[in-house]
């Protein structure tokens, strides 16, 4: 990772932390950083919930446009690459992923909150691809992931104007989950994660890749789930969540 992207940890809540002011605009090398530090969240054992924050003023404004006014179909590919890939990355996380969107989450901010399994909003928050005004559309996900999420009309309707939508009208439309005043935002997402955090976090992953499998089709899908479900069954959490189930207790969960 470098200056761009960092990874904070509170106890088992890991905040990935965007600072590239005054946008937090995502070039190549902000895509890469993400991409560490995604990897970074992934395989620490202690990180049992995950927020994607990008500060008080602004979760990312998208692509850095400057940087890209004059490129080429082959110019432009490692760029895209580098934030398609790290989102793929992000939304493959076996542990639960919330946005805490202050401000702007637009173009490539917008399909990295998209990515997440979550996305809690500020009241004064605006959401949006606005790529059609500058005579491109999304290139890291955002025409994919963007109709599962809120139907594919809708979709259509944001992506086609490239209009910006404010917290109330993307709660309506399922865009985002919760909406909190602008100095609470990311300690709800925290508040959230930490509730995961202490939940069993083999079965979040493996919820995960159920859900994932839902594109595979129903045959393929019924049998990752099936396949899944099989797994737990030798987990500790499992065991754990059974038997203070039977003993009439609260479950302690080791992620295990």
């Amino acid at each position: 990772m470098g200056d761009a992207v960092r990874v904070e940890r509170d106890e088992a809540v890991a905040t990935i932390r965007l600072d590239r002011p005054p946008a937090n605009a995502l070039s190549e090398s902000v895509s890469v950083e993400l991409d560490d530090a995604v990897r970074e969240v992934e395989t620490d054992q202690d990180a049992r919930a995950v927020v994607v924050w990008g500060g008080e003023r602004i979760f990312a404004a998208g692509a850095d446009v400057k940087a890209m006014a004059e490129f080429g179909p082959r110019e432009a590919e490692p760029s895209v690459a580098a934030l398609e890939g790290a989102l793929r990355r992000l939304e493959a996380v076996p542990k639960p992923v919330i946005a805490a969107i202050n401000g702007y989450a637009l173009g490539g901010g917008c399909e990295l909150a998209l990515a997440c399994d979550f996305r809690f909003a500020a009241s004064d928050a605006r959401i949006g691809l606005p790529e059609i005004r500058l005579g491109i559309i999304p290139g890291a996900g955002g025409t994919q992931r963007l109709p599962r999420l809120i139907g594919l009309a809708r979709a259509r309707d944001l992506i086609f104007s490239g209009r910006h939508v404010d917290a109330g009208e993307a709660l309506d439309a399922g865009l985002v989950d919760a909406v909190a005043p602008p100095d609470a935002v990311y300690d709800e997402a925290v508040a959230r994660a930490r509730t995961y955090a202490e939940g069993p976090s083999m079965a979040y992953g493996a919820a995960k890749m159920a859900l994932g499998a839902v594109e595979l089709g129903q045959g393929a899908g019924f049998e990752k789930e099936r396949e899944v479900f099989l797994e737990l069954f030798g987990t500790g959490d499992q065991k754990e969540g059974m038997r203070a189930f039977l003993e009439k207790r609260t479950p302690r969960f080791t992620g295990r």
